[in-house]
């Protein structure tokens, strides 16, 4: 059948963004006040209506790129183009990522917190000391702070220098006007998805990995979407693992460094850097010392020097667990902290801190045994990276559905057919329910998404991709090729 052809699952992919894009000029994240008039509210009904046909739209998006997969898994022809470089795959991601880059902000006001936050930094206010609330009517970047949902009002930004000088420059280019602004903003996040492709790409990843790094809906909603940051730290990130693969170690600890200067959770990525340095060097004690020193030094110089060269103080190095204040349903160790502090006692604050603080621990442990193997090269470095993110993720403190995405581009990478990068692939398309166009988090959406997890993990176990079908073998890439009977 045509719609379940690759051509067919390119055009329905199409038209499922197409009608996110559309569904959420009624129902997406749109600001409180805008004097253009684009994004402003349309009624109830009219939202509601958006809103289902965004729903509607990520549904046939979700269901064009799990068939897609299914047909990369199976070598099937027409999915990839001349000579293996996966043409196909990339003129699939322009088109389900045109009319994302067209919307208002969808699935996350967040945004609205970047152009803020730049907007406190030309107006001379201390950005890791206070929230965008400090923005008074005749300061650039009003609105924009007038549209910042929830308790990042009051929130120190969480983000390094570096993301912040960006912030900064679209605010001075568009003068703080709210439409222009984030549209500059979304710029920065395609920048950082032609990042992603690039060093997925250079990392060896054929069709298959770009399809579970790039064109995840998880990613297209939320990095083109929603433009969150964590786009640019995977790119940043996964472009200097790529560098220190090729052997060029310092550069790429410094896109590292760099990385980490948006957002904090890049820091993972020098250790495995390290393990990569320590074992080209034979894994002697100087290659060790090596290895685990010499990443650090240069990111950390990187990260003093950005920070002096922005002119926004050391303060990020204070603000790093602010986010962790606010409880999300998906952290695990948030969850049932809280549980048990209400079971044992009146105040849950305490018990909670600590059950946060344990399973940060145990996300460190199990980095670092993950480091060990590939150190003693029973896993790739790579792929230990891509496991140690997901790790850091589920155990932290507060976790949002795109904090995934850290791990799932590095995964994908190197292991997309794997059971992790599988699994990944399942948590991806139940994760694109937990959120509403509107940014908000509504009861049906945790339902939505617990169902499609439940049902991929039943498909998982019945069709593992790791296992070759009938007539083709994998090959090096991440394609399929015919054999010979």
């Amino acid at each position: 059948m045509w719609v379940v052809s690759a051509s067919g699952c390119r055009w329905l992919g199409a038209g499922g963004s197409l009608a996110v894009a559309v569904g959420g000029w009624a129902a997406g994240t749109l600001p409180v006040r805008e004097p253009w008039g684009l994004w402003e509210p349309r009624g109830s009904a009219l939202t509601v209506a958006g809103a289902v046909l965004a729903y509607l739209g990520l549904t046939l998006l979700v269901a064009a790129w799990w068939r897609y997969g299914v047909l990369l898994a199976r070598g099937v022809p027409g999915v990839r183009g001349v000579r293996g470089v996966p043409d196909g795959v990339l003129g699939t991601l322009g088109w389900w990522t045109a009319p994302l880059v067209f919307a208002p902000p969808l699935y996350s006001a967040d945004v609205y917190s970047y152009i803020a936050q730049g907007a406190m930094v030309l107006e001379g206010y201390d950005v890791y000391g206070a929230g965008p609330s400090v923005l008074g009517p005749g300061d650039l970047g009003a609105d924009a702070a007038a549209s910042v949902g929830g308790h990042w009002t009051e929130t120190p930004a969480p983000y390094g220098p570096v993301f912040l000088v960006l912030a900064q420059a679209v605010v001075t280019l568009t003068g703080g006007e709210i439409v222009p602004a984030v549209f500059g903003m979304r710029l920065i996040a395609l920048g950082a998805l032609a990042l992603i492709v690039w060093a997925v790409r250079g990392l060896g990843g054929g069709g298959g990995a770009l399809w579970l790094a790039v064109l995840n809906p998880l990613l297209l909603i939320h990095v083109v979407g929603g433009m969150h940051n964590d786009g640019l730290m995977i790119g940043l990130m996964l472009s200097g693992v790529l560098l220190a693969v090729r052997g060029r170690w310092v550069l790429g600890s410094v896109l590292v460094g760099l990385a980490m200067m948006v957002k904090s959770p890049a820091a993972v990525a020098l250790l495995f850097i390290g393990v990569m340095i320590a074992r080209r060097d034979g894994g002697g004690v100087r290659g060790v010392v090596k290895g685990f020193a010499l990443p650090g030094l240069v990111a950390g110089a990187v990260a003093a020097g950005a920070t002096v060269l922005a002119g926004t103080g050391f303060g990020w190095l204070r603000t790093q667990s602010v986010a962790g204040t606010i409880h999300t349903a998906l952290s695990v160790t948030s969850d049932v902290g809280l549980g048990l502090g209400l079971l044992f006692g009146d105040d849950p604050e305490p018990v909670k801190g600590a059950v946060q603080t344990l399973g940060l621990l145990a996300a460190l442990v199990i980095i670092g045994a993950l480091a060990w193997r590939a150190w003693r090269g029973r896993v790739d470095p790579v792929l230990g990276l891509g496991g140690a993110l997901v790790v850091l993720v589920a155990l932290s403190p507060m976790v949002q559905p795109w904090y995934v995405l850290w791990g799932v581009a590095v995964v994908a990478a190197v292991g997309w057919r794997g059971r992790l990068g599988q699994l990944l692939a399942v948590v991806s398309a139940a994760l694109v329910y937990e959120t509403a166009p509107s940014g908000h988090t509504p009861a049906y959406g945790f339902a939505l998404a617990g169902a499609v997890l439940v049902l991929g993990l039943v498909w998982m176990r019945r069709e593992p991709w790791g296992r070759s079908v009938v007539g083709t073998a994998p090959v090096a890439d991440g394609h399929m090729e015919r054999t010979r009977p």
